[in-house]
């Protein structure tokens, strides 16, 4: 029996990802680091109230057999140029270096598709940034996760985004060959399959919206 560890549960895959966690019997105990405590109760949980501007403190705490990164922000709920670069670049360097050091053995992350390093704009070019440390680290299994469009139910609002889930879920079905991994998922399909990588022997490290579908079909 495996224990999880997991960053970011109270968005809209992280919520997904809890509770399927909770439902599958390869895993007996579900660290959950967040600021506040959640509302969920189950047996398997073990609630880390976290200091994400001292992740050092918790270097005993970031231990266990598999670790899935979903935490993530927009730069409207992000004001602070510095703190915007803080939540998607250093902190889940840092969470990765540090279980890296305390030998977990898989890191999934979700990331974005289009992400790249050398990306005029911030959200593309920090994810690109983690993804080539994540790289860099070496875990002996390692999943990238580039969602499209994340369909779900939000808890906060996010108009722009709504209307562009709306029309690239028309023109779906006209993103084909090397535009297939335009088309909007699931959240709770990118959670699924995060679960199913570090389960499978793919050898596969980036998972591109299209092939995320692909991992559980």
């Amino acid at each position: 029996m495996k224990t999880a560890l997991l960053f970011g549960a109270s968005g809209l895959v992280g919520g997904h990802l809890l509770n399927q966690l909770i439902s599958n019997n390869n895993y007996s105990k579900i660290k959950v680091f967040v600021r506040s405590v959640p509302e969920i109760i189950d047996p398997k949980i073990e609630i880390i109230e976290t200091d994400f501007n001292n992740l050092e403190n918790h270097k005993e705490d970031i231990k266990g057999d598999d670790s899935f990164y979903c935490i993530g922000t927009t730069k409207q709920n992000s004001s602070d140029k510095n703190e915007y670069k803080r939540v998607e670049l250093e902190i889940p360097k840092q969470i990765a270096q540090i279980a890296k050091a305390n030998s977990v053995n898989s890191f999934v992350f979700v990331s974005s598709g289009y992400a790249d390093p050398k990306s005029s704009g911030d959200y593309l070019k920090f994810k690109g940034e983690v993804e080539e440390e994540l790289k860099r680290l070496n875990f002996p299994k390692l999943g990238i996760m580039r969602p499209s469009f994340l369909l779900g139910d939000r808890k906060e609002k996010r108009v722009g985004e709504k209307i562009g889930i709306f029309v690239f879920k028309l023109l779906s079905p006209l993103f084909l060959g090397p535009l297939k991994k335009m088309r909007p998922i699931h959240s709770e399909i990118v959670a699924k399959a995060m679960i199913a990588i570090v389960q499978n022997e793919n050898q596969q490290m980036i998972f591109e919206s299209n092939e995320i579908s692909e991992i559980i079909s």
